[in-house]
């Protein structure tokens, strides 16, 4: 037969997810507190949970004396024989307290103390549960509303998704699902706080995981993700087997897969693109859908200038610079997106004022703007060590067009500060 408060211990244990040996102990400190409370801070008792009978019992423990001086600490020789015939001067005799004589206050002082540690012992238990379950994806329920953040119930515990880790169009009722991302768990001096997003990169990358078993396998690598939360995402992907396309497998069957994770995110806008070692072939992948008609890299600057057809420069911008913009953050590099047009008409000014300086004819100002070298600045900062590597520029003519561009550009200086001279003052 299971004792009454074995019954209880159960109950608590399976209701709380608490250990059964750390309510016995919670339950054996709270009875010791308030027997203390009793006979005194002093007093040496003990408690112990005797499962046989399904209680716990207290125990005060005084000294066998031949004269008794403090009753709460002592026991007479001839009284302790009445509880055990073989005790002796020296002894410390145990005697078993009777509980219900505690009285109001110490029952009251006994359940506070009770349901302190048991909360103490939930804390402790929800901190250890998830400490090592920072990434993971989990689901709850919208539980209430708290200044902007959301409260959300795990079922055992709670969770809070700040108004920071919420995405801006995205609107939650009570008692509604929610699958969010664990971007940290904070022991406080309350409650462990776990802390949901729905914003980081990371949530996307998990859901991805979730859905293309390739990726989780190993088998798919996700490289790098830029995005703006509830309105676009770019991710780039790279496939370790030759025989598994990336982007295909990402994409699942009919779009299956994608489609499941951007139901997910209420329709935020996902561009999966190929991931590769070559900069400029990666740039133009993540700036599709536009299409690229040349690209002049600056690998020193990290910076690349990219040139579309006319129409198509907004295309190749994004609304409000957005496509360009996560290109850049996926990439690494900076983007600098011009139209043909506009990259011929700067082209020409440029070999227009290459061609001004001394030594440098129309080929030579064709090779140094193809190289990146547009203007008589980009030449002085150049070093002669990469203007050498150029076709046709030898150790003389760098030396001699370099000090060229500079008598050049000091010109334009000292013709510039004449033209904002004042004019003379007339006597």
């Amino acid at each position: 037969m299971i004792h009454e408060l074995d019954r209880i211990l159960e109950e608590v244990r399976k209701d709380k997810d608490l250990d059964k040996q750390i309510l016995i102990e919670t339950l054996e400190a709270a009875l010791l507190k308030a027997a203390k409370n009793r006979y005194g801070h002093n007093a040496d008792i003990e408690a112990h949970f005797n499962p046989d009978i399904g209680e716990v019992e207290l125990f005060q423990f005084r000294n066998v004396v031949t004269e008794v001086k403090n009753p709460r600490s002592e026991i007479s020789l001839e009284e302790s024989k009445n509880l055990d015939p073989e005790a002796q001067v020296g002894d410390s005799l145990g005697v078993k307290l009777n509980t219900a004589d505690f009285g109001r206050i110490a029952a009251q002082t006994a359940k506070q103390v009770i349901i302190q540690n048991i909360r103490e012992a939930e804390r402790e238990n929800t901190y250890q549960n998830y400490k090592d379950r920072k990434g993971e994806l989990v689901n709850g329920i919208v539980q209430r509303f708290d200044r902007g953040d959301i409260i959300v119930n795990m079922g055992k515990t709670e969770a809070i998704l700040p108004a920071k880790e919420q995405v801006p169009k995205e609107h939650y009722r009570q008692r509604d699902r929610v699958k969010a991302y664990i971007l940290d768990i904070k022991k406080t001096t309350k409650d462990p706080q776990i802390v949901l997003s729905r914003t980081h990169s990371a949530f996307i990358a998990e859901l991805f995981k979730t859905e293309v078993p390739e990726i989780s396998e190993g088998i798919v690598t996700i490289k790098n993700i830029s995005r703006e939360p509830g309105i676009r995402t770019k991710i780039a992907v790279e496939s370790s087997n030759p025989d598994v396309d990336p982007v295909g497998a990402c994409v699942g069957s009919k779009g299956s897969r994608v489609q499941n994770i951007i139901q997910e995110l209420r329709g935020e806008k996902i561009d999966i693109i190929p991931w590769s070692e070559d900069p400029a072939k990666f740039v133009c992948s993540a700036l599709a859908p536009a299409e690229i008609v040349e690209v002049i890299l600056y690998n020193e600057l990290r910076s690349m200038e990219i040139i579309v057809p006319d129409n198509q420069t907004s295309l190749a911008i994004g609304k409000k610079g957005q496509n360009v913009r996560l290109a850049v953050k996926l990439t690494g590099w900076k983007i600098d997106i011009k139209s043909k047009s506009e990259s011929e008409g700067e082209s020409k000014d440029a070999l227009e004022e290459l061609t001004q300086i001394p030594g440098i004819g129309e080929t030579s100002a064709q090779v140094l703007l193809n190289e990146g070298y547009a203007s008589p600045s980009d030449i002085i900062k150049a070093s002669a060590e990469d203007l050498l590597k150029l076709p046709g520029f030898g150790a003389k003519k760098i030396e001699t067009i370099k000090q060229a561009a500079l008598d050049f550009v000091q010109q334009q200086t000292d013709a510039a500060e004449k033209a904002t001279d004042p004019p003379p003052q007339e006597e």
